[in-house]
């Protein structure tokens, strides 16, 4: 009998989608994970390290950094290499950093080992492009829901992941580095590619120099609370950031494989998610870190002097909101365009933020903008994968993608670095959920705007 030789396009349609999809959601939940659990242990790092808050922030801010970075690189480096083997080295520097931190024992090591676990950000990006290249049409939007639905999930999972370490940071890495390590099994093991590897360039001088204005502007921001705004040192860097950021700009222009499109930034059909992934980014690391280090200032200072173990109950009604709204994010999808979504999420979340404006004084005020967080932060990471690629060429998705995650871990490493400078200049905690909510609120409206602007199809352009 005559053998025939299936085709590995034929292969892949045939075989079942959802059990990678599933995979890679896991994997992307962890993503988010290990991240917010770093919020609640910076108090905890801080003393036992022997440093300041402002130091320790750094652990949460230089992994964002790097998440900011290596999202467009790595997105490039999957269109070029496999995004499959591009997801699973992130995967695998995430276990090796995850180990690093679980034996650290000063700061500097501590530094690097978060710096390593950074890039496993650009796993969002590249799933998403698996996703829509394994997914009927029909399917897609249900895909990506659940996909962005559970990395909200992992968010909240984080902060109480650190309260069940009751605060030691060695066994919360080591929790990280074992389900870490079996996503990068289960991921191996279901997901494969079916987009053909395309020949190209990594745009290394443009990933060097967004670093660069990245680390600038953060460092401005940082300090500019404990330097003073108009200090030489704060305009200085605030003009370094400026150079840095022109400089970057031009080369993404003129390079014939840019590291970001900056018509993907700026084009009607998908600025919208730009500046709302941003906005929505900030909102949400501000109210998080708001909410923790409120949660653990003595009472004699104002605050609630929680342990670790009680800010992650606190945040329990988030993770579980964003769990019950991903289980239903596919169905809302079919329902509500995305930019609705994302406009009503970004709006909760700002609702949240402002309960605690205005109160913060017992622990059922931080139950109640627990839940508003969750419920905006499920409906409104739904929808943000979507309302980003939706505008675009399906060849385009992975790219469209990966600017958007990137614009969102921007807004996040500006949170951290905004929070320490109120407090650094004696703010206070009100002052910090007033910028989440302002931030989320406007967030809100350029979604809907721009929905409203592109209710008929818009196609991004694919020029630079």
């Amino acid at each position: 009998m005559a053998t025939v030789a299936v085709p590995a396009s034929l292969e892949m349609s045939r075989r079942n989608p959802w059990p990678a999809v599933i995979s890679l959601s896991f994997a992307a939940s962890i993503a988010a994970l290990q991240n917010t659990a770093v919020v609640p242990l910076l108090p905890v790092l801080q003393r036992e390290l022997n440093t300041s808050l402002s130091a320790v922030t750094w652990t949460l801010t230089l992994s964002l950094l790097v998440g900011a970075v290596s999202t467009p690189l790595l997105s490039r480096f999957g269109d070029m290499y496999g995004r499959r083997r591009m997801i699973l080295a992130a995967l695998a520097l995430l276990v090796i950093g995850s180990i690093m931190a679980a034996l650290a024992t000063s700061l500097t090591w501590l530094i690097v080992a978060r710096v390593l676990q950074g890039a496993v950000a650009a796993l969002v990006p590249l799933s998403i492009g698996v996703v829509r290249d394994s997914l009927p049409r029909q399917q897609l939007a249900t895909g990506i829901g659940v996909l962005s639905a559970t990395m909200g999930f992992g968010s909240g999972g984080g902060m109480i992941l650190a309260g069940l370490a009751s605060g030691d940071y060695h066994l919360a890495f080591w929790i990280i580095s074992g389900i870490s390590l079996a996503a990068l099994v289960v991921v191996a093991v279901l997901v494969r590619d079916s987009a053909p590897p395309v020949k190209g360039r990594p745009d290394l001088a443009g990933a060097a120099l967004l670093a660069a204005w990245l680390v600038t502007l953060l460092l401005a921001v940082s300090q500019g609370g404990s330097w003073g705004w108009t200090s030489p040192g704060v305009l200085g860097l605030f003009g370094l950031t400026a150079v840095l950021a022109v400089g970057w700009v031009l080369v993404e222009r003129r390079v014939a494989e840019p590291l970001v499109e900056m018509a993907m930034l700026t084009h009607r059909g998908t600025i919208g998610a730009t500046v709302s992934s941003t906005l929505l980014g900030f909102s949400f690391f501000t109210l998080l870190n708001g909410m923790s280090g409120f949660a653990q200032v003595p009472e004699a200072a104002g605050g609630l002097g929680a342990t670790t173990l009680e800010v992650g109950v606190y945040l329990l009604p988030s993770t579980l909101f964003m769990l019950v709204i991903s289980l239903f994010a596919g169905r809302i999808m079919q329902r509500l365009p995305a930019s609705a979504m994302v406009a009503a999420g970004s709006a909760i979340t700002g609702l949240a933020a402002l309960w605690l404006v205005v109160a913060h004084t017992v622990p059922v005020h931080l139950y109640v903008a627990s839940s508003l967080m969750g419920i905006g932060l499920g409906i409104g990471y739904a929808a943000l994968g979507t309302m980003a690629v939706e505008h675009v060429a399906p060849d385009r998705t992975a790219v469209a993608a990966g600017v958007n995650a990137l614009v969102r871990i921007v807004g996040a490493s500006v949170a951290g670095a905004a929070i320490a400078a109120v407090l650094a200049a004696g703010g206070g905690y009100p002052w910090v959920f007033g910028a989440a909510a302002g931030s989320g609120v406007v967030a809100a409206l350029f979604a809907a705007g721009f929905g409203y602007l592109n209710r008929r199809a818009v196609t991004a352009p694919s020029g630079r």
